[in-house]
């Protein structure tokens, strides 16, 4: 079930910052990111953030976050993250269907690490196509892509 979470709710906020911090680790190695920044988001980052949270629950635990900005003309997925104990499961397809059916915009954008196969491959096998790549200030080389409905 993926409903719109509260991220203003401090207990709201460190579940999703345990699942951030679970996630990103897997994708600093992948990345091999000594300084990663998702993994230095803070708890009063997320308390206030006004981005938008949906959540992905298994058994009234959340096991998947999507973090969503939205302005009439693009759609932008800011965040997917996964306890990686449910890696693999569909739960980042799912939120990213759910995004892509929520949204009415005419255009939706992602961004990744390079190196972040698996996260590519969900993308790309969503119709995202890659749009630019650039080297950032703490050694990651990212990509965006873009999906226009």
């Amino acid at each position: 079930m993926i409903v719109k979470i509260n991220n203003k709710k401090g207990g709201i906020a460190v579940q999703i910052q345990n699942i951030f911090r679970s996630s990103y680790a897997v994708e600093a190695k992948l990345l091999n990111a000594v300084d990663f920044p998702p993994l230095k988001r803070t708890l009063s980052q997320f308390l206030n953030s006004d981005t938008v949270f949906y959540a992905y629950y298994i058994n009234k635990n959340i096991v998947g976050v999507v973090e969503v900005e939205n302005n009439k003309d693009l759609t932008h997925i800011q965040s997917l993250v996964v306890c990686p104990k449910y890696f693999r499961r569909g739960v980042g397809r799912k939120l990213v269907l759910f995004v892509l059916r929520s949204y009415s915009t005419k255009s939706f954008t992602v961004e990744t690490g390079l190196g972040n196969f698996p996260a590519i491959k969900l993308y790309v096998g969503l119709g995202f196509e890659k749009q630019d790549q650039w080297n950032t200030d703490h050694g990651v080389i990212k990509a965006r892509f873009k999906k226009v409905v």
